[in-house]
């Protein structure tokens, strides 16, 4: 007789590779072991999923949560917290801290702080700079290692890599895929005068312009393959961006966010002010749209929120010396579940874009889909369920949300990582134990 089931979901609309399907699926060691009509009284758990939609496990591949260094904004707590409250199963977490997070010591002192305290599993990018490009071939195979990050523009000290000769440095030391913030350092700094001294944030996608998008991303696509290294575009802001990235997809996967795919200029200023400032900036309606088209048209690989949060006080400063960035974990599957309601696109695309695709970039093992053998990682959902997002409901230290009094249709009742029920219907369950993800072409700790 074949072995108890640790678990076992019964009746949900699961997601699975061959569609959606009404079926069971019997969790055993962390793994899904059972698909189908399973046996009754076989699992030492089970939950009635009647009515419920069971998704691969949502992986956020770009959250900023601010430890060590910065934990009056977030920390590995409150962020993970977050991201298992919005149905959040993995994050990758990035590595403008304080320190940064350069080295072996840089990545285990995060490790560390993770374990018993994260809810949900999680990786962390290693940052670039000239005096560590020579040692990324190794750092990026170290366990818990996403991979390394690379801002063009947009960071401060060791991290910026914004001369066309360190880059290039960069990327010939390595193998993976290199995930990277394309803005153009110089033209940032040209433009900065323009806004030096406004006060007026609704200001922001002027000094940072198209402009500084495209010419960053054409400079990286050239680089990038005289190097022969494959990267990874984050937050892609604008339509233009997006003719380039056609001819470019051997090489070129990209990213798009929440926050551009939802908000638009001038409106988004007006309503938010300076809550609305991020990096690379919310845009008018033509680049939502030729986003939207970009989506539509598979040129976009994967959905991140780029939780990246401010206090309030620090947002409040005038701009331009108010913090860029705003939260989104949490928020990121409401919002782009109320998207597909909205007929913007496909269950089997969102899926896609937050599990299938973030496997597919990153080489993830075990995680992205609803298969036997892999991590029992399932986003419940009740697609039926309208709620209004709230500042009261967020997680993070920041305690705000740009969807502030957002009612959205689909909702996030279930959280469930390798076996393990973390959120039910809005409450956190038992303790954290969220550990490393691992992915095909790191070293792999023994279990």
């Amino acid at each position: 007789m074949e072995e108890p089931f640790d678990l076992v979901l019964r009746n949900g609309a699961v997601a699975t590779p061959n569609g959606v399907e009404t079926l069971d699926i019997g969790v055993r060691e962390r793994r899904i072991a059972g698909l189908g009509k399973l046996p009754a009284g076989r699992a030492a758990e089970e939950i009635d999923a009647s009515g419920l939609t069971i998704l691969p496990g949502v992986i956020d591949t770009q959250v900023h949560f601010r430890e060590p260094g910065l934990t009056h904004k977030e920390d590995l707590a409150s962020g993970t917290a977050g991201a298992a409250l919005g149905g959040v199963t993995a994050i990758f977490e990035m590595p403008n801290t304080t320190p940064n997070t350069l080295n072996a010591a840089d990545l285990n002192d995060k490790l560390t702080r993770a374990k018993g305290r994260a809810w949900v599993d999680h990786a962390f990018f290693i940052g670039a700079s000239d005096e560590n490009a020579d040692q990324l071939g190794e750092l990026e195979l170290l366990p818990g290692c996403a991979g390394v990050k690379i801002f063009m523009g947009s960071s401060t000290g060791s991290l910026l890599v914004a001369d066309d000769e360190t880059l290039e440095n960069v990327l010939r030391h390595g193998r993976r895929r290199v995930a990277i913030h394309s803005e153009d350092e110089m033209r940032l700094r040209e433009r900065l005068a323009l806004v030096k001294d406004s006060g007026d944030p609704s200001l922001h996608p002027t000094w940072r312009d198209v402009e500084t998008a495209v010419r960053s991303t054409n400079r990286l696509l050239k680089i990038a393959r005289r190097a022969g290294r494959r990267v990874h575009v984050l937050h892609v802001s604008t339509a233009d961006e997006m003719d380039i990235f056609k001819d470019h997809k051997d090489i070129a996967t990209v990213e798009v966010l929440t926050h551009h795919l939802t908000l638009a200029a001038p409106e988004c200023y007006q309503r938010l002010g300076t809550l609305a400032q991020m990096n690379p900036p919310v845009r008018d309606k033509i680049h939502q749209d030729g986003i939207w088209r970009a989506v539509r048209n598979g040129l976009v690989d994967c959905i991140g929120s780029d939780h990246a949060p401010h206090t309030l006080e620090e947002k409040a400063r005038p701009y331009p010396q108010s913090p860029s960035g705003m939260p989104g974990v949490q928020t990121l599957l409401p919002v782009m579940l109320n998207h597909m309601h909205e007929g913007r696109l496909t269950l089997q695309r969102l899926i896609d874009l937050t599990s299938a695709g973030p496997a597919r970039i990153y080489n993830i093992r075990n995680k992205g889909r609803i298969a036997l053998g892999y991590d029992a990682d399932f986003s419940v959902v009740d697609l039926k369920a309208k709620r209004t997002i709230t500042n009261e409901w967020m997680a993070t230290k920041a305690g705000w949300t740009p969807y502030h009094g957002m009612e959205v249709m689909g909702w996030p009742v279930a959280t469930i990582i390798r076996g393990g029920v973390v959120m039910r219907d809005g409450e956190l369950l038992g303790r954290p134990d969220g550990a490393p993800v691992r992915f095909q072409e790191t070293i792999q700790p023994q279990d």
